[in-house]
């Protein structure tokens, strides 16, 4: 089961810019091998930085508004939401430590 929470064209506005926590955003599909390698790293991090910062998953095939709102066109393409703006973002699947680092997370 995954950590992170599935949000949709209608609940992007609720859970990731109103968000009280820097929300990383996992842009993805289905059909993308990436983004499955990609998928457990970031649901280890939820876990571990649960309370702090919140992880949920855009599936960009059935999410479209939401993906080209933000101009999504490589994915995995995870972004870092704060006070409802873009923060950071990276494209690809990175490990874990280099998306800590990159978040600026704390291990």
């Amino acid at each position: 089961m995954s950590n992170a929470l599935e949000v949709t064209d209608s609940t992007f506005g609720d859970e990731v810019l109103k968000s009280d926590v820097p929300v990383i955003v996992d842009f993805w599909a289905e059909w993308c091998g990436p983004c499955r390698m990609v998928g457990p790293v970031l649901d280890e991090i939820a876990a571990e930085q649960d309370g702090k910062v919140k992880v949920v998953k855009v599936d960009v095939e059935a999410n479209q508004a939401t993906a080209m709102k933000y101009g999504i066109t490589s994915i995995p393409a995870i972004y870092m939401f704060k006070d409802g703006e873009v923060d950071k973002q990276t494209v690809g699947a990175k490990p874990k430590a280099a998306l800590i680092k990159e978040f600026g997370l704390n291990a």
